[in-house]
């Protein structure tokens, strides 16, 4: 994929913790995961609105259902992000 330097303002302390965990050349890649998973938050946000309006406000079971698969996503990251030291953008099938 093509890349272009921009500009950015960031807090200082979070950048530079951010750079020593990181380490030299890593800071650029980290943010670019940062904004993806913050454009898939957001896409998401999107589709559950459109689901509510399409199919109504979820039933107390969904919301359980969907919590408990929250809560598995998040160990599957946790021990990922764990062993690898960082997180990708691949998730796990629904089964």
């Amino acid at each position: 994929m093509a890349t272009k330097k921009y500009t950015v303002t960031l807090p200082e302390e979070l950048a530079e913790e951010i750079r020593s965990e990181v380490g030299p050349g890593g800071f650029s890649a980290y943010v670019s995961q940062a904004i993806e998973r913050q454009r898939e938050r957001d896409r998401l946000g999107e589709l559950v609105v459109w689901m509510q309006e399409e199919g109504g406000p979820l039933t107390e079971q969904e919301l359980a259902a969907a919590e408990a698969e929250r809560r598995e996503l998040d160990r599957y990251f946790a021990g990922r992000d764990a062993v690898s030291g960082a997180g990708g953008s691949s998730l796990p099938m629904a089964g």
